[in-house]
Order: C-alpha cells, then sequence, then structure tokens
C-alpha cells in the first residue's frame, strides 16, 4: 500500500502535456524524415562536386538523419509510462540525440569558418579548407563525441544497479552521484562548446557585413560585390537556423541542471521541465530547418531539388 502512494507520488510529478509533444515530434519526423531522405539522395545517390562544403554538409545530413529516427524513440518515450522505455530512451537515445545535434552544431562553425577564410583570402585556398584537411576534421569531431557519448552511456549501463528508483520525468532520476558529475561536466563543456560556436558565427557574419558595406562605398559596380551579398545572404540564414533552434535550449538548459535537483514543489518541477522541453523541441526542430542551408550554401543541391520537384 506504501509502495502504490510513492508510485502514485512519482507519476503526478511526471510531464503533462504528453500528448501536444507527441503530436509535434511526430510532424517533426515526417517532415525531417521526407527532407532528409532528398538530401541522402542528392548528397550520396547523385554525382555531386567534392568541395570543403560539401564535405560539411554531407556529415550535417548523416546528423540530421540519425537525430530524425532517433524521435522514434522519444515519441515513445512520451507515449508510455514505462520504466523500461524511459530507461532504454535515457541510456541510449538521449545520449546519441545529443551527440548528433552538436555534431550538427560544430559542422556548421566549420562552414562559417570556411566562407570566412574565403572572403579574408579570395584568391587563396587556406589548409584547413582542402577536401582532404575537411575529412580529418569531420573524423575527428565525429570520435571525440562519440568517445563522450560512450563515456556516459558505459558508466550508466555498468552502474544501472546503483541507481535510485525513477521518480520523475528526467533522465537525472535514473543517475547515481557518479553519473550526475559525469553529466554536469559534459553539459558544461556542451555549453562552452556552443557559445564558442555562437561568437564565431556572429563576428564571421559582421566582417562579411564590414566588407560588402566597405565594398559598395568604394567601388559600387564591382562584380565582386554580388558574391559578397551571396556570401552574407548564406551566413544570414546559418545564423537565424542556429538561433532559432540552439540558443533557446542552451539558455535553459545549463540553469535546469543546476536547479531542478533543488525544486521540491512538484508545480514547479512541472513548469520547469515543459520549459525545457519546449526549447528541445526547438533545437530538435534544426533536423527540418537544415535544408534551407544545404539549399543556399549548395548549388547542386538546388538543381536537384528543382529536378525532383518537376518530376513529381
Amino acid at each position: 500500500m506504501e509502495q502504490n502512494t510513492t508510485n502514485s507520488t512519482q507519476r503526478s510529478c511526471e510531464m503533462p502535456a504528453r500528448v501536444f509533444f507527441i503530436s509535434v515530434y511526430s510532424l517533426i519526423f515526417l517532415a525531417s524524415l521526407a527532407l532528409n531522405s532528398i538530401a541522402i539522395y542528392v548528397y550520396f545517390c547523385k554525382a555531386t562536386r567534392q568541395s570543403s562544403i560539401t564535405v560539411y554538409l554531407k556529415n550535417m545530413v548523416i546528423a540530421d538523419l540519425f537525430v530524425c529516427l532517433l524521435l522514434i524513440l522519444r515519441i515513445a518515450k512520451y507515449a508510455s509510462t514505462s520504466e523500461e522505455i524511459q530507461l532504454i530512451y535515457c541510456k541510449f537515445s538521449a545520449p546519441a540525440s545529443y551527440l548528433n545535434m552538436y555534431s550538427s552544431i560544430l559542422f556548421m562553425g566549420y562552414i562559417a569558418a570556411n566562407r570566412y577564410m574565403k572572403i579574408v583570402r579570395p584568391l587563396e585556398t587556406h589548409m584547413l579548407q582542402t577536401v582532404r584537411a575537411t575529412r580529418y576534421i569531420c573524423i575527428v569531431t565525429w570520435a571525440l563525441l562519440w568517445c563522450s557519448a560512450c563515456v556516459y552511456i558505459v558508466v550508466f549501463v555498468s552502474t544501472d544497479k546503483e541507481n535510485t528508483p525513477h521518480s520523475g520525468f528526467s533522465c537525472v532520476s535514473f543517475h547515481n552521484s557518479l553519473l550526475k558529475r559525469i553529466y554536469l561536466v559534459m553539459h558544461i563543456a556542451a555549453f562552452l562548446m556552443f557559445f564558442s560556436v555562437l561568437v564565431s558565427l556572429i563576428l564571421f557574419y559582421w566582417v562579411i557585413v564590414q566588407k560588402l558595406r566597405q565594398a559598395q562605398r568604394t567601388l559600387p559596380e564591382q562584380p565582386g560585390n554580388t558574391k559578397l551579398s551571396k556570401s552574407k545572404r548564406n551566413m544570414r540564414v546559418l545564423v537565424l537556423v542556429f538561433c532559432v533552434c540552439f540558443v533557446p535550449y542552451h539558455m535553459v538548459r545549463l540553469p535546469y541542471v543546476f536547479i531542478r535537483p533543488l525544486l521540491q514543489d512538484c508545480t514547479a518541477a512541472q513548469a520547469f521541465n515543459i520549459l525545457k522541453e519546449l526549447t528541445v523541441l526547438l533545437a530538435v526542430l534544426n533536423v527540418s530547418l537544415d535544408p534551407l542551408i544545404y539549399f543556399v550554401f549548395c548549388k547542386t543541391f538546388r538543381v536537384n531539388l528543382q529536378r525532383f520537384q518537376q518530376r513529381n
């Protein structure tokens, strides 16, 4: 009888608005699956000119496709109250989703840096802009992110029997003291990574805008101004997608990690959970908005997309 009361209390503090999140994530899943299937077809099944930008875009497509497929487990987490489903999600799906999200963040930063170097040094190709160097950068990026995710998963699985019983909606309620410390360190490192990329994107965009203004003042009819205008437009799209999807999440996530464990009131905890989950939803929306980046940065993608539309 006492155990039943405890379980009832725990359920009352779980996440509300399940139907809303199931519906929205299902729509995102269907839209992103269609859009990223087209991107996979264009980049991997059609002949595309190899460049450093293309390599980064291909890796972003892979990351987006994995996040899209992992949405199935996220939807199952909302649809089911089974502790086993929650545990599977927290052990494997959550770290894999965040791994692919941060790979997208880094690849966006790499693309912005590449465009910046192209504008600063338009007549030469830096070593980091070569296809070979780009591939190595992508391999190292994936390796580092997978290593961090594997550390979390291995510790989670190996200490599963030591973890406290699940007492709420968050995966943190499955963590023991060691996993909580690892979780905190990883979130601080992830925030610093995100913040570095955000600052870089803003600086790169500002430099491009200044160069365009300077060129328009000195040589208003210069042919290179059209290229600068295109670079400005492309960077604006990149910064816009980045800010819409990832800024709200990181503004809420780090305070959530520190403050959420201190909340004793169930209503306050639920409100904080909903706020965090809404920002997670925006971050996941990235998989549906990234095709805008593919469209503006890759002429081959635009041409093949137009052909695809004509056939249908």
